[in-house]
């Protein structure tokens, strides 16, 4: 569990002046935990004697286990695929890659589902499912494969779809940007400043932003309405995206029944344009 996660959790329990506290480290997470106590408590207002009973009340036997754990944390937020394969080749037991890398991914995905609140999952669904609202569709040098399954899925239910462009003509594609508009973005780690930054302009117009990305978070959160993390660590030098894609299929699924009545019609006349252009091969 990250050091967020952990802090999130107690959210509830929190005093007024907890919550001021919570809210000034994940405005800049986790480099604002990395700073002094006095620092950290001058920021959000409190006394250090607030962040002291914070940590505790979550898990924390002091604020340097508390910064140590950030630390480790931060080194793998922006770990390279060397290092990640460094990790692994350690941590995870000497068997057949095929067992030691399904097990941790089918758990990855099972884990992330298990976190997702089907309340705020259903509000992201009646977001994308608002004929009102254009989506904008963005991802990563690798997460762009995702975004752009999400955008071939979401074309074919609704209108006012739009994939964001991730070489250096993206700025073109927020030209029509507007306040009632939605982006979907997907960043995780080592986190990329395009998508940072076409979040930011997008967060600027009044946009909604919705982030997909992993369990240490990407700093688009701090500008993001709906958040969703997934578990993407596996016995690899690269990142699994497993469980943001079952979270983007299940989001597809469950945008196609919101809006059937349109899907049906578009699917027709989607059907009668690959009729026309003879794009998959007929038995009959």
């Amino acid at each position: 569990m990250t050091v967020s996660t952990k802090l999130l959790a107690h959210q509830d329990a929190m005093t007024p002046s907890e919550r001021q506290l919570l809210k000034a480290l994940m405005d800049d997470y986790p480099i604002a935990g990395l700073s002094s106590i006095t620092e950290l408590a001058s920021k959000a207002g409190v006394s250090t004697t607030t962040v002291a009973r914070l940590l505790q009340k979550t898990g924390f036997e002091g604020f340097p286990q508390f910064q140590a754990t950030l630390r480790t944390e931060l080194k793998e937020m922006i770990s390279d695929p060397i290092a990640k394969h460094d990790i692994w080749r350690n941590d995870f037991p000497d068997e057949h890659i095929l067992n030691r890398y399904s097990r941790q991914a089918l758990e990855n995905q099972k884990s992330s589902l298990e976190e997702i609140n089907p309340d705020d999952f259903d509000k992201l669904c009646k977001l994308l499912s608002d004929p009102t609202r254009t989506i904008y569709i963005a991802g990563g040098r690798i997460t762009a494969t995702i975004a752009h399954y999400l955008y071939l899925h979401l074309q074919m239910i609704r209108p006012q779809v739009r994939l964001l462009s991730s070489g250096g003509s993206w700025p073109h594609d927020l030209l029509d940007v507007s306040t009632n508009d939605v982006l979907v973005a997907f960043d995780v780690r080592r986190y990329e400043n395009n998508t940072l930054q076409m979040a930011q302009m997008c967060h600027e117009r009044g946009v909604e932003i919705v982030l997909l990305t992993d369990l240490w978070r990407s700093p688009i959160h701090r500008i993001a309405s709906h958040i969703f993390t997934g578990n993407i660590v596996v016995p690899s030098a690269w990142d699994s995206c497993l469980p943001l894609l079952m979270l983007v299929e299940c989001t597809i699924a469950a945008v196609q029944e919101l809006m059937w009545d349109t899907v049906k019609d578009r699917t027709d006349a989607l059907e009668t344009a690959f009729d026309q252009t003879k794009l998959f091969r007929k038995f009959s």
